[in-house]
């Protein structure tokens, strides 16, 4: 096991009962930990919960302590604050069985010639010049921050890659916190639970709708839109709506597709 392994699952076991689904500890432990296992003292504490909030899976013997069908994620409570808790599940991924959404590709040419690939700015580039969050949603939508980085209270630091304000044709105004993910990346619980919160801190009068991008390939994007719900102190992580687009060039949609889509929407 690495040296994070070490100190999580020293910390872990030493706050853990049998059958608990909450298991509390603070920074202090961390580096506590750290002393016991005769190991030097990892200078940046937070990035160890960080690392298994939203990298890092947490080793075996931890999820072993887990009921059948769920699993162990880190929730911030509070600055050096965490706790372990149970989510049913506790990451997603899109389905492979959607249909193509095809769009005309707005992408500037000179941004798909030096911003290539299917990273995470990458994603975030092309769904902004496409509006894929207007369509996806149908709402008008703005962006107005990405990469964002925050502490909100009894969560502690957070950051969310993009955020977007909304409006319908009714005058209701929506927040839509966005986490983008590489391709064969999962979308966490965590990250969804923390931008509901910033949400709630922020943006109090508007509606939250978190939703997740992924590529499924350099011009096909999914986009979800997620839930969280607690019952008997366990998180279950929910897909609300699910759609997939395909970017594509001005002979990428025939004359007979446009006529079925019409056709589709009488």
């Amino acid at each position: 096991m690495s040296k994070y392994d070490d100190v999580i699952v020293r910390v872990f076991f030493r706050n853990y009962s049998e059958g608990a689904i909450k298991v509390s500890f603070d920074r202090d432990e961390l580096s506590e930990a750290c002393d016991d296992l005769g190991i030097a003292r990892i200078k940046n504490l937070g990035d160890v919960p960080y690392s298994y909030r939203f990298r890092k899976e947490l080793p075996n013997n931890i999820k072993e302590k887990c009921p059948v069908d769920s699993e162990w994620i880190i929730t911030g409570t509070g600055i050096g604050s965490y706790e372990f808790r149970l989510a049913a599940p506790g990451k997603i991924e899109p389905t492979n069985n959607r249909q193509r959404i095809k769009v005309p590709d707005s992408t500037p040419e000179i941004v798909k010639r030096y911003a290539p690939g299917t990273d995470e700015q990458a994603l975030l580039t092309k769904v902004r010049y496409n509006r894929l969050v207007d369509l996806f949603s149908g709402l008008t939508c703005y962006s107005i921050q990405n990469h964002l980085r925050t502490t909100i209270q009894n969560v502690g630091q957070i950051e969310i890659d993009e955020v977007y304000l909304g409006i319908n044709k009714k005058g209701t105004h929506f927040v839509i916190p966005c986490q983008a993910k590489s391709p064969g990346d999962r979308f966490g619980i965590v990250q969804v639970m923390q931008d509901i919160e910033f949400c709630k801190a922020r943006y109090p009068n508007a509606i939250c709708k978190p939703i997740a991008l992924q590529f499924l390939s350099e011009n096909d994007v999914a986009i979800l839109e997620l839930a969280v719900e607690e019952s008997n102190d366990v998180f279950h992580l929910s897909v609300v709506d699910e759609r997939h687009y395909k970017l594509v060039g001005r002979d990428g949609i025939t004359d007979d597709e446009i006529r079925l889509m019409s056709e589709n929407e009488e």
